[in-house]
């Protein structure tokens, strides 16, 4: 997958390099509450989270979890990318952002530039999304990018969780 720019992000594919960030993202409050302990707990643990997780996926699928960095600075900030789980029929929209990131608009920015990088270079006719029922911040964002909620789905090892929906042939990019 080619990186895609925005305004004021770059998003583009996970190295083994990036296991610095995805061990300190995916040890933050935000994803071991909301999302769930993935056991990284040494560099070498993130390392291999990206190359059996985000680099299998593009390798098998041609996308994936991207890095969002800032553009300016070229901090990385969070992942944001499509997902193609054996559960959903359809691909899904994932994203988590580092906590000094949120309410921002990053997750915003990156959300829509995947959503349409889905439709246009993919031309997939729907999108999927899901959160926990409590994470209310992604709750809003989905709804904010035209998401809507379809019903509660059981997921392993999880309570059961808020599936969205949207449909790629009326969704208008900003």
């Amino acid at each position: 997958m080619k990186s895609i720019e925005t305004k004021r992000t770059i998003i583009s594919a996970l190295q083994p390099l990036d296991a610095p960030f995805i061990y300190s993202l995916l040890n933050s409050p935000g994803w071991l509450r909301f999302i769930g302990d993935r056991g990284i707990r040494t560099l070498d643990d993130a390392r291999n989270f990206i190359i059996n997780g985000p680099m299998k996926s593009y390798q098998d699928n041609g996308f994936g979890l991207c890095l969002v960095q800032e553009k300016e600075s070229g901090n990385k900030m969070g992942l944001c990318g499509l997902l193609k789980r054996e559960q959903l029929d359809n691909l899904d929209l994932g994203f988590a952002f580092l906590p000094e990131y949120h309410g921002k608009g990053y997750a915003k920015e990156a959300a829509t530039a995947m959503i349409n990088y889905a439709r246009e270079a993919l031309k997939l006719n729907y999108l999927l999304a899901f959160t926990d029922a409590d994470n209310i911040r992604s709750i809003q964002l989905l709804e904010k990018l035209g998401f809507v909620f379809d019903k509660m789905i059981p997921w392993p090892n999880s309570e059961d969780l808020k599936l969205f929906a949207i449909n790629l042939s009326l969704y208008a990019s900003e």
